[in-house]
């Protein structure tokens, strides 16, 4: 089977989990036997030339990754995007190319649906599969050029990004897409409510795929971590957004240390509220105990949980979440919020309402004070995470495309 798949973002050039969720799915689908053409716009030094169209191919994951250069990226603003065009097209930075591409990301996002039509009448296909917002109109085109079966994936929604203040274009475009799409992939029960809360799209229509989670042997020694001689080290890591409640955890960090100083939180990631953060730490007096560490990649990411005695996520809407499954991993308790989809499949964990900072502080009181609460959620957690292979979701995955080759009255 042929999969035409359209994202935004694959390692290691991504900002979020989109892009390691796309990783994960594709090398799962190639375990079942599947070829996927990923197309994604590319920005990257590595692709050597500013081409409109630019492939390159990865033998060893049976992936053939068609670049279309653009200075877009994923989870990527309006505001973000015009910040960046300015740098890499007006020249207002270090970098500059030439002028291919718009000002604006949603004139940015009609141009490689465009392009991505071009594609689709050279490519060799069985499905289509767009990957969130910013690609479904390359689906749509691709399907109407093609006549193949269209599936979105529906990682986030605009209610989640946008902390229920939703960009009407934005949503109009999900909709559009979530309309013409044959099938819909959401990441988790807690998607599917609000795509057909929000969206009136028939629970029939809707597939739950969860995320799972890569397995490495990135292991670090624990004497090296000096940050650990004398403090408890609790960890947030993530993109510093609203959708992802850096400023709850920021709350909690004020209120426990004011019960136990011997507390260091990382917050490990950026965003649009990192300034926000870092001003509001000043501000709170705990400057000195908060610690700020930057977007982070590779054994990096692994070495930041395993400094960690707890994660915590307090999400306000997280779609799923696969940072929790990357800290249980690496053998460190993870503290998630209840509005969250990995928290329908994850149980040994703490979790939480986001808004409710008291009981943040006392779960996480909880495990930095006994031990016997800490070991056994590593325990059980090292051991829980196990199943969480990408296998089972590109599974379902290729059950969904099945159906959708063998005909309506199948699908």
């Amino acid at each position: 089977m042929k999969i035409l798949m359209f994202g935004w973002e694959f390692p290691p050039h991504n900002s979020g989990g989109l892009g390691t969720a796309c990783y994960g799915l594709t090398k799962g689908l190639n375990h079942h036997g599947a070829k996927v053409t990923f197309v994604l716009p590319v920005s990257q030094p590595s692709m050597k030339s500013d081409f409109v169209k630019l492939i390159s191919a990865d033998v060893s994951r049976g992936i053939e990754k068609i670049g279309i250069n653009s200075p877009i990226k994923g989870y990527m603003t309006s505001k973000e995007y015009y910040s960046e065009y300015s740098k890499e097209v007006l020249g207002y930075g270090e970098k500059r190319r030439s002028p291919l591409y718009g000002r604006d990301l949603f004139e940015e996002v009609r141009r490689y649906a465009a392009k991505a039509k071009l594609i689709a009448e050279d490519e060799e296909f069985d499905v289509i599969h767009a990957h969130d917002w910013m690609t479904y109109q390359a689906g749509i085109n691709a399907k109407k050029g093609s006549g193949k079966p269209f599936v979105i994936h529906v990682h986030a929604t605009e209610f989640d990004r946008t902390g229920n203040n939703p960009n009407q274009y934005v949503y109009d475009i999900e909709k559009h897409g979530m309309q013409e799409a044959d099938k819909i992939l959401a990441v988790s029960n807690f998607t599917k409510d609000k795509i057909i809360k929000h969206y009136g799209i028939s629970p029939d229509k809707i597939h739950v795929v969860h995320n799972a989670v890569e397995f490495n042997s990135n292991n670090f020694q624990q004497e090296s971590f000096k940050i650990k001689e004398k403090d408890k080290v609790v960890l947030f890591l993530g993109r510093i957004t609203i959708q992802k409640g850096p400023d709850y955890f920021l709350y909690a960090a004020k209120k426990a240390l004011e019960l136990d100083p011997n507390i260091k939180f990382i917050v490990a990631g950026s965003g649009d509220m990192e300034q926000f953060m870092i001003e509001k730490a000043a501000e709170f007096g705990i400057a000195d105990k908060v610690l700020f560490s930057g977007f982070l990649r590779g054994k990096d990411i692994d070495k930041a949980y395993q400094i960690a005695d707890l994660y915590i996520m307090p999400s306000v809407s997280e779609p799923f979440g696969i940072t929790p499954l990357e800290s249980m991993r690496n053998n460190t308790p993870v503290l998630i919020s209840k509005q969250s989809g990995v928290s329908e499949v994850v149980n040994h964990c703490l979790k939480v309402d986001f808004w409710d900072i008291d009981e943040i502080v006392n779960k996480m009181l909880g495990v930095l004070k006994y031990r016997e609460l800490s070991e056994e959620l590593k325990h059980h957690g090292s051991l829980e995470v196990k199943k969480f292979s990408w296998n089972n979701p590109a599974e379902r995955c290729m059950e969904v495309y099945r159906k959708l080759m063998e005909g309506p009255k199948n699908g």
